[in-house]
């Protein structure tokens, strides 16, 4: 399945190389709200939350009050988790706050299990030259992907693996580490990260992966109208 990605920063919708330079900018969101509407998945993030320099709290309702949105960036507690759905996401995404002292936070992993249901937990994992990167890809932990998710997996409902080195670039992903994801889990399981042709997404789907796209959908490489949501 394809999932379309939609970015926030500053209140503008935007698609950046690497998680850090500006590739595509554009402030007026109707336009892909509209081609969005028939997926039944989009992929919504804040930007400027997960960076702690500000949000997008008002865009992100308005968004998720027209696409079945699944919402990540600064999801760092339990508030900030139940807030987000309360402003019609479908589920929630988290990243860092899953992490501490260069593991897995078990103890914040079940107590937000607990507070809004695993089914609405999404944990992003994130790779970076084979280990788990977190703080917007800066830090990187000494656990790799496949052991995260091996002990994530009694608190959520679904994997959203970024394989960072890949990201952006529009050159193609990496079918192995995605795989070895896959193989860890009965969990779900999507993907991100240099997913670009239609080719990757059948390869992704036909072994059980949803795939999440974006720059290839802003720059037009991937045609929207060859898929049916």
């Amino acid at each position: 399945m394809l999932i379309p990605s939609i970015d926030l920063q500053g209140g503008r919708i935007v698609q950046l190389v690497q998680g850090e330079t500006l590739a595509i900018e554009t402030t007026d969101p109707e336009p892909w709200i509209a081609r969005f509407m028939r997926f039944p998945r989009v992929q919504l993030i804040d930007l400027d939350a997960a960076k702690g320099e500000g949000d997008n709290a008002g865009l992100v309702a308005a968004i998720c009050a027209r696409l079945p949105c699944r919402v990540g960036g600064g999801i760092r507690s339990i508030d900030r988790a139940e807030a987000v759905l309360d402003a019609g996401a479908h589920a929630v995404i988290v990243s860092s706050a899953l992490f501490r002292d260069g593991g897995v936070d078990l103890d914040f992993a079940a107590a937000l299990a607990d507070a809004v249901g695993p089914e609405r937990v999404i944990a992003a994992v994130d790779s970076r030259g084979g280990r788990v990167a977190i703080h917007g890809w800066r830090t990187l932990l000494p656990i790799s992907a496949v052991e995260a998710v091996g002990q994530l997996e009694p608190y959520c409902g679904e994997f959203l693996y970024t394989h960072v080195d890949t990201e952006g670039l529009m050159r193609g992903t990496d079918m192995d580490a995605i795989l070895a994801v896959r193989r860890a889990t009965g969990r779900r399981v999507t993907a991100a990260g240099g997913i670009t042709t239609r080719e990757d997404i059948d390869g992704l789907h036909a072994r059980g992966v949803d795939a999440v796209v974006g720059m290839a959908i802003y720059t037009g490489q991937l045609r929207l109208d060859e898929f049916h949501g």
